[in-house]
């Protein structure tokens, strides 16, 4: 992914919170937020209400809360690097 000159915002791969979790839904057209990552998902502890559970692809909605969760490719080797859009954000109407 590195730098998107498509992205136009200023958001990138090392963004935080909804700024990433944006950066990855309409990263590559949207291409990049439905793909597996690549290491079979990262166990998450949801940022919103604590739940744990696998975020099986680039960016995912907590089963207990739907809060929504991303990470970027280039840093989806560490759970710790999985961003929250906070409590209020709901992903846009498909």
């Amino acid at each position: 992914m590195g730098n998107c000159a498509g992205c136009g915002n200023g958001a990138g791969p090392f963004s935080e919170g909804r700024e990433l979790v944006e950066f990855v839904y309409h990263a590559h057209g949207g291409g990049v937020r439905n793909k597996p990552i690549t290491s079979g998902g990262l166990q998450a502890v949801c940022q919103g209400c604590g739940a744990g559970f696998t975020l099986a692809t680039y960016l995912g909605s907590c089963p207990e809360c739907s809060g929504v969760h991303a990470v970027a490719p280039p840093r989806s080797n560490d759970p710790a690097n999985i961003q929250f859009a906070g409590k209020d954000y709901r992903l846009p109407e498909a």
